[in-house]
């Protein structure tokens, strides 16, 4: 059995949990010291701040009060000038109405004194000119006595010979502007003209009667010959154009003077050539084709046409008869390309001179149209086209273009001038057309003996290629009444007699001189 262990003596006569109470109660109350003091330095550092603050509130206060006292002071100050001013405003006005009253005095005397005065100039020019209007009537009295002549006489030869100086100023002037325009005028038509020529590329030669087929190879020959000559001479009785083989070695030529026939050989011939097969039942088969492909042929020529020569919105019939001008030559020129080159040129003209260049080559395109009329409807082929272009609705400036190209109606624009002006430039250029010089010569020389034979005619002058005729007659024979029979007399004569292509015009001149020597 274990010891029993003795109690522990006490300290100081107290107990553990005594010890415990008393250390929890001087942590309180420390603690409720130290909160008491933090306490009290907050309140301390509270009055302080407020102190301050209202120390700082007391200085604005103050600052404030004297900004015051000063801005009260300088209003005081600008209120005293102000009533200073006032005062000096107040004198000022006295002393300005002062002033006015005087000026409206004095302005009122100078009025007086000017009215007064324009009395008195009045009164003397008055006097003035009652003097001079004596003293220009004595003078003129006295003029008319010396010079025998009125005054109405006097001033109607002043008037006369002023007029007659400002007509002969004015000739004068004319004159100088005329010689001016033509020195001018002749160097700039040629540079035009020139231009035009120079951007206009053709051919220059013209068409012949002759059509050259070169062949694909020298068998092509001997089939289009065929056996013992049965094709060529199917072939040339079926189309009636010849066909010469042996004028060139890898060619065969197609002439005939028709030009239609011409062409519907060519296109059965290249047909054939194609193909290969030559015997007649297949010629006759090609030359139908061809026939039944003239209509096609024309509208590809006419839109071809329009289209090279830049003109649009043409009526189909338009387009047609313009597409059957590719077979019509006027001495030996293609009248479809010639149609296209004048519209080119014609074009050229007006962008140099400033005119509608769309109505002057629309108009030079369509100018020779009627051409294709002509074996059909009577009239000249300038009316025929022009008729035709009205019907399809063409303006006023194409038709009137159309029919003035030969001087048939009067021009009525720019563009109907540049037309044949155009026109004359495609047909004259060298190698545009051809003759042969034999029958150009032999038919000039007959048309002026023909109108030679007519009584009174001194003398006749073939021009422009035969179609014109300057016919120069006796002024003692025929008087200035009968030029017109004549110049009837001598177309009528020439048309029951001569051949021609196109017209003839005739001029009938008559010219009386009278001389007389001063010795």
């Amino acid at each position: 059995m274990a010891a029993t262990r003795a109690p522990a003596p006490l300290r100081d006569g107290r107990s553990d949990q005594e010890d415990v109470v008393d250390a929890g109660a001087t942590g309180t109350i420390v603690g409720l010291l130290g909160a008491c003091l933090v306490a009290l330095v907050l309140v301390l550092v509270a009055r302080r701040e407020a102190g301050m603050q209202r120390a700082r509130a007391e200085a604005d206060v103050a600052s404030i009060k004297d900004a015051a006292r000063a801005l009260r002071e300088d209003v005081e100050r600008r209120e005293k000038r102000l009533s200073e001013r006032e005062q000096s405003v107040a004198s000022d006005r006295v002393e300005v109405d002062e002033l006015e009253r005087r000026l409206r005095a004095e302005t009122e005397a100078a009025a007086e004194a000017r009215r007064a005065g324009a009395r008195i100039l009045e009164e003397s020019e008055r006097a003035a000119a009652a003097r001079a209007a004596a003293a220009e009537k004595a003078a003129l009295a006295e003029l008319e006595s010396v010079t025998g002549l009125t005054a109405d006489d006097a001033r109607a030869e002043l008037t006369r010979r002023i007029v007659e100086q400002a007509q002969n100023d004015a000739a004068a002037q004319v004159r100088r502007a005329e010689a001016q325009a033509r020195r001018t005028a002749d160097a700039r038509a040629r540079r035009i003209v020139t231009t035009a020529v120079q951007r206009l590329a053709v051919p220059t030669s013209t068409q012949s009667p002759l059509t050259v087929l070169p062949l694909p190879s020298d068998e092509m020959k001997g089939r289009i010959i065929g056996k013992e000559g049965r094709n060529i001479r199917s072939f040339e009785a079926l189309t009636g154009v010849n066909v010469l083989v042996d004028d060139q070695p890898d060619a065969v030529v197609l002439s005939c003077f028709d030009t239609e026939r011409r062409e519907v050989a060519q296109v059965a011939l290249e047909a054939l050539m194609a193909d290969g097969r030559i015997h007649p039942q297949r010629i006759e088969q090609a030359y139908a084709e061809a026939l039944a492909g003239a209509d096609e042929r024309t509208d590809s020529a006419g839109h071809d046409a329009a289209e090279r020569a830049g003109v649009s919105g043409l009526h189909p019939t338009l387009v047609r008869t313009l597409g059957r001008l590719r077979l019509r030559t006027s001495y030996g020129q293609n009248v479809l390309e010639h149609l296209v080159e004048t519209a080119q040129l014609a074009g050229a003209l007006a962008a140099e001179l400033g005119a509608d260049v769309e109505v002057t080559r629309r108009g030079a395109f369509l100018h020779d149209v009627g051409k294709a009329l002509t074996a059909e409807l009577p009239g000249t082929h300038a009316m025929l086209g022009a008729n035709l272009a009205r019907r399809h609705g063409e303006s006023a400036a194409i038709v009137n273009a159309i029919a003035a190209h030969h001087d048939e109606v009067p021009p009525e624009t720019v563009e109907a001038v540049l037309v044949q002006v155009a026109d004359a430039i495609s047909a004259s250029r060298p190698g545009a057309r051809r003759e042969e010089l034999g029958q150009y010569v032999e038919r000039i020389d007959k048309l002026e003996q023909l109108v030679a034979a007519h009584d009174g005619v001194r003398r006749a002058l073939a021009m422009s290629a035969g179609r014109e005729v300057r016919v120069i007659v006796e002024p003692s024979e025929v008087d200035d009444y009968a030029l017109p029979q004549l110049a009837v007399a001598i177309a009528r004569h020439i048309e029951a007699d001569l051949a021609y292509p196109g017209e003839i015009t005739v001029t009938v001149v008559r010219e009386m001189r009278a001389s007389a020597t001063a010795g």
